[in-house]
């Protein structure tokens, strides 16, 4: 790394052009992706940095901002008027939100304004804080916002601190904090963890929070509100400011970044960066549609689209579809090979970082990749981005459209790939939802008392507190401004001695009072905790390891389990045989010919997005209404004409449903457009009360679109649905836990919320416990609470986020009043409907039978067509 230059003197004579200018103009700094381009495999070389720093020389007063803008015009680059807006604000002492297009400039719109503070302070310490929700981007962030610093010749240290931060570089950060730190949720908690924390960021001026959108409604985001509240209490007059680029509360996102009770500066902006939106209309559309069944049909077109110039990203939903498509492009071109890459959450670090220098440097021809490669990221010669499947929500199309030619004002190219037929209607329904900008709202949590037990003993390791003043400090977040004294009091309790249940055991008496504060002393709860700091809470996982080779990522542990020596999967883009599971370590071989299976991960498929799904109910309507257009709909002609035929098209302010006797029974479709998600918990709940006025017994299905109920024996499903009680929103909880097994299932998230607030610990890096052990202590827990503490609120909190997530409760509850109110349109047909057969498939797959599902549908579909 080049030494800093010299900054200017501040009485240096008026001259037509500044030296730093001039300085920048002929010998610019090496561009972030042309340092990648020369090293795409290296780490960053270790910063040397001397025990005591020289002092900085600070520009003129009111000098610096005008320097930055001149290193803009060096850039090639004038400020936008959103990004002036920025910066007056942050002068005049505001927090607030940056909420403009991706790749339209918001970090160095949130950046100037406290750099330019900084400059002008002319002082060392830490001063602004850079918070991103992926340490994989810390590397390019640091270069972006380093680049001015260098160009103009000042000495303010820019530097990471993640995980992947070395414990050496870790600490001399602590001895001599850089100027400006990027960071991580996690890390930065861990800094409130030091015992001089207050000392450590006293000086801190800024903190900005990249990607919010994908924070704010997490326990995550929960996590960064209750730091950020922290830092202005040892930092008085500190702003905070947040960037996004997807986001519909935009005042509410705010506030939660500035805090509660303040006044947050809105910055937004209008930019033109138009998205060409292009589907890739399969030649021929089957009547009886079932999910899944387009796919790899659809290879052809894409490769057609993969042979454009520059580099396309091929979006999947799932890591799953990432590792099938990687291998169908690979097998379909293989003079491709050494020009493709796959890039997912469960990869090694190292290929991770492989394939983004390569990205940044243009070698790919393409890259799948999953939300892995969503965020945060500019690769300046990705030209196009392809999306296999729906996104299944308008902000993450918009977030994955942003990948393509990221520079401000240039369109991206995104071409939509649908894997059912009946995607094609989803897909028009998301053109016209991104046409209109109706992205989803983000809100944040609402008291999650296991994110603040955590928070609490950070606060007592970091320095100590007084209960009062952390109560007043944490009910200025969005996320606990309800919060009661009594809620606070009970989290107290429950790290201080471990509350009503626990207080037998010394594991759980973490924090202590010393003098009216609480305090935590170092030692083995402290190792732990320090360990266990963030709530991720992923499924357990095994490394993945070539037979006397290289570690390639990692797999699910409920995967390996029913794996047999011999048997083949792929993984890492290449066909592997299972040898054998050994210390937590599954070790394969390369396999010849095609795999057969691939790893399902956790929680792979994305529901239908509130505003996709009206969007989607929307489309349906204006084809009832014959005012269907565009090449989707024109393709799916044949599937909406048959549903018209044997059914009927619901309009808006409808809802269709449909009663059908086949041989297995009494089937009721219904069809109220609202994702699977809610579709799943509607349907146990129409089960649960149609059988207390019959007693029956239901077989249930749910996709995106609907929901099937199958009976044995004749039901009166007609009479049932006229019945306003039918679809009450009133005692939905009640009736929501009796519908479905909420016991066993809040026991299984329990294990999050148990581990998040510290009453188990996943253990020390390298010796982290399985999936099955966690799972076996949270639920000892679990236990001991609903004997001896049946009202601990982290119980009723795991029954809540049973219901949220499960079936996304407050979505229901709108579906529910939606549902009341709207005219019902009931058919009675002789066999499924287009609509209805996806979910006859979807409950199919779901049994055992020596047919493959193929056969099965197949066979289904010959009896459906014949008179």
């Amino acid at each position: 790394m080049r030494p800093a230059r010299r900054a200017p003197a501040p009485d240096a004579a008026p001259r037509p052009l500044p030296r730093w200018l001039r300085r920048s103009l002929f010998h610019p700094p090496p561009l972030a992706s042309a340092r990648a381009s020369a090293e795409p495999d290296a780490a960053p070389r270790p910063r040397r940095v001397p025990r005591r720093r020289a002092p900085l020389a600070p520009p003129p007063p009111g000098a610096a901002l005008e320097q930055l803008r001149g290193w803009f015009l060096a850039q090639g680059w004038a400020p936008f008027a959103f990004q002036e807006e920025a910066w007056a604000a942050y002068r005049a002492g505001k927090s607030g939100l940056v909420h403009v297009p991706t790749g339209a400039g918001k970090t160095y719109a949130a950046y100037f304004g406290p750099l330019a503070e900084a400059l002008e302070g002319g002082r060392r310490g830490l001063q602004i804080v850079y918070v991103t929700p992926l340490r994989a981007v810390s590397r390019d962030i640091e270069l972006a916002l380093r680049a001015p610093v260098e160009a103009l010749g000042y000495g303010l240290e820019v530097e990471s601190r993640t995980g992947d931060t070395s414990s050496s570089a870790r600490q001399r950060q602590r001895r001599l904090p850089p100027e400006v730190l990027i960071t991580t949720p996690e890390s930065l908690s861990l800094l409130l963890c030091q015992a001089d924390a207050a000392a450590f960021f006293g000086g801190l001026r800024a903190v900005l929070v990249d990607e919010w959108h994908e924070l704010l409604s997490t326990k995550r985001g929960t996590q960064v509100e209750l730091a950020l509240a922290r830092l202005r209490r040892f930092a008085p007059g500190l702003r905070t400011w947040a960037m996004s680029a997807t986001l519909a509360n935009l005042g509410e996102a705010a506030r939660a970044a500035a805090g509660e009770g303040s006044e947050p500066a809105l910055v937004t902006a209008s930019l033109a960066r138009p998205v060409n939106v292009t589907t890739l209309v399969p030649p021929e559309v089957d009547a009886f549609p079932w999910a899944g069944h387009l796919g790899l049909t659809m290879l052809e077109p894409v490769l057609e689209v993969l042979s454009g110039r520059g580099t396309t990203l091929v979006f999947t939903n799932t890591r799953a579809q990432a590792e099938r498509w990687y291998q169908a492009i690979a097998e379909a071109r293989p003079r491709w090979r050494d020009k493709l890459a796959l890039h997912h959450g469960s990869l090694d670090r190292d290929e991770r970082e492989r394939v983004e220098a390569g990205l940044k440097a243009g070698t790919f021809r393409a890259v799948v990749a999953t939300s892995s490669l969503d965020l945060g990221v500019d690769f300046a010669p990705v030209e196009r981005v392809v999306q296999i499947g729906s996104p299944k929500g308008v902000g993450r199309l918009l977030q994955r459209a942003g990948r393509a030619a990221h520079r401000p004002g240039a369109p991206s190219e995104l071409w939509l790939v649908p894997t059912h037929a009946l995607e094609l209607v989803e897909i028009a329904a998301a053109r016209s939802a991104l046409a209109r900008g109706a992205v989803e709202a983000r809100a944040p949590l609402d008291r999650p008392l296991d994110v603040l037990a955590q928070h609490l003993v950070t606060c007592a390791l970091g320095g100590g507190f007084r209960p009062d003043e952390l109560y007043d400090e944490v009910r200025g977040t969005s996320a606990y401004a309800s919060l009661s004294p009594d809620e606070f009091g009970w989290v107290l309790s429950l790290v201080r001695d471990g509350g009503k249940a626990l207080y037998a055991y010394a594991d759980y008496h973490k924090i202590a009072e010393r003098e009216g504060r609480y305090v935590m002393g170092e030692g083995r709860l402290a190792r732990l905790h320090r360990a266990s700091v963030g709530t991720i809470v992923a499924e357990g996982v095994v490394h993945v390891r070539l037979r006397g080779g290289a570690t390639l990522g990692t797999v699910e542990e409920g995967f390996v389990s029913r794996l047999k020596p011999g048997d083949t999967f792929l993984f890492a883009g290449r066909p592997l045989a299972f040898v054998r599971l050994r210390d937590n370590v599954a070790e394969v071989r390369p396999a010849p010919g095609r795999a057969g299976q691939t790893p399902q991960w956790h929680g792979g498929r994305h529901p239908l997005s509130p505003s996709l799904a009206e969007a989607l109910r929307a489309e349906f309507g204006r084809a009832a209404r014959g005012l269907a257009e565009g090449p989707e709909m024109r393709a799916a002609g044949p599937i909406l004409a048959a549903q018209a035929a044997l059914s009927a098209l619901p309009r808006e302010g409808q809802v269709l449903a449909e009663v059908c006797e086949t041989r297995e029974g009494h089937h009721l479709f219904v069809y109220p457009f609202e994702g699977r998600l809610v579709h799943e918990g509607l349907a146990a709940l129409l089960a649960l009360r149609l059988s207390r006025a019959r007693p029956a017994t239901f077989s249930l299905a749910v996709n995106d679109y609907g929901l099937e109920l199958l009976c044995p024996e004749r039901f009166p499903f007609a009479e049932a649905l006229r019945s306003r009680a039918t679809f009450d929103e009133r005692g939905l909880d009640d009736d929501v836990a009796e519908s479905v097994n909420v016991t066993e299932l809040a026991k299984r998230q329990f294990r999050e919320v148990a581990r998040v607030a510290g009453l188990v610990h996943q253990g020390f890096a390298g010796q982290q416990k399985s999936a099955r052990q966690l799972q076996a202590s949270s639920g000892l827990i679990y236990e001991v609470f609903r004997r001896h503490d049946p009202d601990n609120l982290l119980l009723a909190q795991a029954r809540r986020e049973v219901v949220e997530r499960q079936f996304e409760r407050e979505r229901l509850r709108s579906a529910l009043a939606r549902l009341r109110a709207s005219e019902w349109v009931l058919r009675p047909v002789s066999r499924p409907t287009p609509l209805g057969f996806p979910l006859l498939v979807e409950r199919l797959a779901a049994t055992l039978s020596s047919e493959t599902l193929l056969e099965r549908v197949e066979r289904m579909k010959r009896q459906w067509a014949a008179p």
